[in-house]
C-alpha cells in the first residue's frame, strides 16, 4: 500500500509517517514536560520546519544540474525532492542548540526528538522493506491498437510505470519530463498506463500537447492502482528486471526527482533492448 485513502482523501504513506512522527514527538515532549520542564511543542514544530528546509537544500545541492536552467523550480516542492540525511543532521544540531540555550527544554525536547526520530526511521525502513518485497501485478491492459496485453509480458528489463489521467494537472505537468526520459534512456522501458479514460480522449490529449510517447496502455477499470495500493495520481513505479518493486513516487516528477528515482536501476547496456508485446504497426 502506497497511500492511505479515506473517502476521496488520499495521502502518501511516507508523508503520513512524517506527520505521525511529529505528533508522537509532540505528545512525548508534552508528557515529559508535565513532570518538570518546558513544553517543547512550538520548538518541535520549528525544528521540523528546519529539518524539511535542510532536506530540500540538500536535495537541490546534489541535483543542482537539473535546476540550473530554471532556478524557480527550487521552491516548487511538489516534486517531493528531499534528502533525509541533511534534514536529520540539521534537526539534531538545532535541537542541541535549543537545549543548550534553554535548560528547561533539554529533557522534554530530548525525549520528544528521540522518540519522533526513532519512530520515523523504523517506520520508513519497514515501509521500504515492504515495498521492495512486492511484485509486478498480474494485470490485463490494452494498448493503443485496442489489443489485450499482459503487464507481466513487459518483465525482463528495467521498467518504469506511470499511472496517469488527462484530467490530472500534475500528470499533465510531468508528461514532458517523462517523455524526455523515455528518449534519453533507451535502456529502460517506460509504460504510461492511463486510468479509466477512453483511447480517443487520450489520443486527442497527446496530439494537442505535442507529446510523442511510446507504450501508452489503458486500464479501463483502474485495477492497477488498486493492485499496487495507490489511489492517487500521478503514481510512478520502478521495477527491476525480475519484476520486483524498487521504489515509487507519488505526485509530480521533476527532472531532478526523476533522476534520483532512476538511480535505483543498475546500468543496463543500451543494446539490451527486448521485444515488447506490441504489434509493429501500432503505437503502444
Amino acid at each position: 500500500m502506497l497511500t492511505f485513502t479515506l473517502g476521496t482523501f488520499a495521502i502518501a504513506l511516507n508523508h503520513l509517517l512524517l506527520i505521525s512522527a511529529l505528533a508522537l514527538a509532540t505528545f512525548v515532549g508534552w508528557r515529559v514536560a508535565k513532570r518538570g520542564g518546558d513544553n517543547p511543542e512550538s520548538v518541535l514544530f520549528s525544528l521540523f520546519l528546519i529539518g524539511m528546509l535542510a532536506a530540500r537544500i540538500g536535495f537541490v545541492a546534489v541535483y543542482w544540474s537539473h535546476y540550473r536552467n530554471d532556478p524557480w523550480q527550487v521552491i516548487d516542492l511538489r516534486d517531493g525532492g528531499f534528502l533525509a540525511w541533511p534534514g536529520v543532521i540539521a534537526l539534531v544540531l538545532a535541537s542541541v542548540y535549543r537545549g543548550w540555550r534553554r535548560p528547561g527544554l533539554r529533557r522534554p525536547l530530548g525525549f520528544g526528538v528521540a522518540s519522533g526520530l526513532a519512530f520515523w526511521l523504523l517506520a520508513t525502513f519497514s515501509l521500504t522493506i515492504y515495498e521492495q518485497g512486492t511484485r509486478l501485478p498480474e494485470i490485463t491492459l490494452r494498448n493503443a491498437a485496442g489489443e489485450t496485453v499482459q503487464l507481466a509480458d513487459y518483465k525482463g528489463g528495467p521498467l518504469v510505470i506511470n499511472l496517469w489521467a488527462t484530467w490530472c494537472p500534475p500528470c499533465r505537468r510531468e508528461m514532458p519530463v517523462l517523455e524526455n526520459a523515455q528518449q534519453q534512456r533507451p535502456d529502460l522501458t517506460f509504460l504510461f498506463v492511463n486510468q479509466a479514460e477512453s483511447m480517443q480522449s487520450v489520443a486527442t490529449f497527446l496530439e494537442t500537447q505535442g507529446l510523442s510517447l511510446s507504450n501508452v496502455l489503458f486500464d479501463g477499470s483502474g485495477r492497477l492502482g488498486q493492485a499496487v495500493g495507490s489511489m492517487a495520481l500521478p503514481t510512478t513505479l520502478f521495477y527491476n528486471t525480475d519484476g520486483r518493486l524498487l521504489g515509487s513516487h507519488l505526485g509530480e516528477l521533476s527532472h531532478a526527482s526523476l533522476a534520483r528515482a532512476l538511480e535505483n536501476f543498475d546500468s543496463v547496456p543500451a543494446n539490451s533492448a527486448r521485444k515488447l508485446p506490441c504489434p509493429a504497426s501500432a503505437t503502444c
